[in-house]
């Protein structure tokens, strides 16, 4: 063969690979996923997509610039119902699952699509019934239209059984805080109800933490539940009996499952996995997306000062230090230069503040993965210093004494603490049984805060 041929085809090698690579397409961040057979549909970039269960390229279903969420796949495995806001609020929509124009059922507001019933009728939650703020579940039946309240004054998700006589739900919807464990008195927990005229009772009472997310097969009631200290896969016979662990992770919670054919799908991090119920296997799905990835563009912001959290002056009036989405810049007052503080990539600040004398920031940062006391040189030159290390709660303000030597902050705990500068101690001094400390101030003494 001559040399020249030899290069030709090394030439068009390389162009196949790089042409592979092209192809190949880009992860996401996968949620909310639902089963149907060997189908998954996804939520990504705020969009609905569709992609094998083997894995794959996924092939994007919405495209709207409104949020498409909580999919669910009919029975028969051909419709997707999901909340969209395709006219401003967020109702309920289906569609073919193989594409194709939404239609739009409600018009009272809808917060999630929970899923369908064997007999082909959406269940989707909303509180636009409710006198209180709760939750209650709706049916829909897309044949109707006809819509009915379930008789339950707080039903935030749920599953029938097979034969769809008894509901297994969730009374209370999230509430909205993303503590790990959290055993509060709006945990999440798994409830029986079995119809008209019966009183429906706990399931998960043994345990203070979260259950949620049921799901039905093959005579038990499949779960979300933190009891082994991490969000996992857990079943239970249908009284709430005989407890199963199926999935073990550490690290990561198990978010967002679907159950279809034996098998459930769920997130974890961003990924999606498959746990086979008959096996235990429980294996990632590979799935790439063929986008523009628009949101990730860099982009020109037109007005800053929208950006701007903080802002704080120097004893003097000659400086003022601005925070702005995590970052620390020194500004002055009149001509001068503007100091950008260096940090490390991924560490955020707030509350930054200037120390009495004018030449060291004050501020709260995660530089050592907890929130916690930083000094930072003002003009940018030399290195930070951490002040506190507890990092056991989360801190809200800290306010420097006028004299230097005391800095004030609070916590998460409804705790208030005073942090000696020269002895470099901690000290707790109050703390509030009932709302948190606000609106620090000392005295022109550094005697009373």
């Amino acid at each position: 063969m001559k040399p020249h041929h030899i290069g030709g085809l090394l030439v068009s090698a390389v162009v196949g690979l790089i042409g592979i690579e092209a192809h190949a397409g880009v992860e996401g961040y996968y949620r909310q996923p639902a089963l149907s057979g060997s189908t998954i549909v996804f939520v990504s970039e705020g969009d609905l997509w569709k992609a094998p269960l083997s894995g794959g390229v996924a092939t994007r279903l919405t495209s709207h610039a409104g949020e498409e969420s909580s999919p669910a796949i009919s029975p028969d495995g051909t419709t997707v119902a999901f909340t969209a806001q395709y006219e401003g609020p967020t109702e309920l929509y289906t569609m073919p699952i193989g594409g194709g124009l939404p239609t739009r059922w409600t018009y009272d507001g809808v917060r999630w699509v929970i899923g369908w019933t064997g007999d082909g009728k959406v269940m989707y939650a909303s509180d636009s019934r409710s006198t209180l703020p709760s939750v209650q579940t709706f049916h829909l039946d897309p044949k109707t239209r006809g819509v009915r309240v379930l008789p339950l004054a707080e039903a935030s998700d749920g599953v029938f059984d097979g034969d769809g006589s008894t509901l297994f739900f969730v009374r209370l919807a999230f509430q909205g805080s993303q503590t790990k464990r959290y055993k509060g008195g709006t945990a999440q927990q798994l409830w029986r109800w079995e119809g008209e005229g019966k009183e429906a009772t706990i399931l998960t009472g043994d345990y203070p933490g979260t259950s949620k997310r049921p799901m039905w097969h093959a005579g038990r009631v499949y779960f979300l539940t933190d009891r082994d200290g991490y969000m996992n896969i857990w079943s239970m016979s249908p009284d709430g009996n005989d407890l199963k662990q199926h999935t073990k992770h550490v690290g990561l919670d198990v978010m967002g499952a679907s159950l279809g054919d034996g098998k459930i799908v769920y997130q974890l991090g961003a990924d999606l996995r498959v746990l086979d119920l008959a096996s235990g296997g429980d294996t990632g799905v590979k799935i790439t997306l063929d986008s523009d990835f628009d949101q990730t563009r860099e982009r020109w912001v037109k007005k800053p000062m929208e950006y701007m959290t903080s802002a704080h002056l120097s004893n003097d009036g000659e400086k003022v230090v601005l925070t702005a989405r995590g970052r620390m810049y020194v500004a002055p007052a009149k001509q001068g230069r503007l100091v950008e503080v260096p940090q490390r990539a991924g560490v955020r600040h707030r509350e930054a503040r200037f120390m009495p004398d004018g030449k060291t920031l004050l501020t709260l940062s995660d530089a050592s993965d907890e929130v916690e006391l930083w000094t930072y040189p003002a003009n940018g030159v030399g290195d930070p210093a951490q002040l506190t290390s507890e990092g056991k709660k989360l801190k809200w303000e800290a306010l420097p004494s006028p004299d230097g030597k005391l800095i004030a902050h609070h916590d998460k705990n409804l705790t208030l603490w005073i942090y000696d500068v020269e002895k470099k101690t901690n000290t707790k001094i109050d703390e509030n049984p009932i709302e948190n400390f606000e609106g620090l101030a000392w005295s022109p003494d550094s005697q009373w805060l």
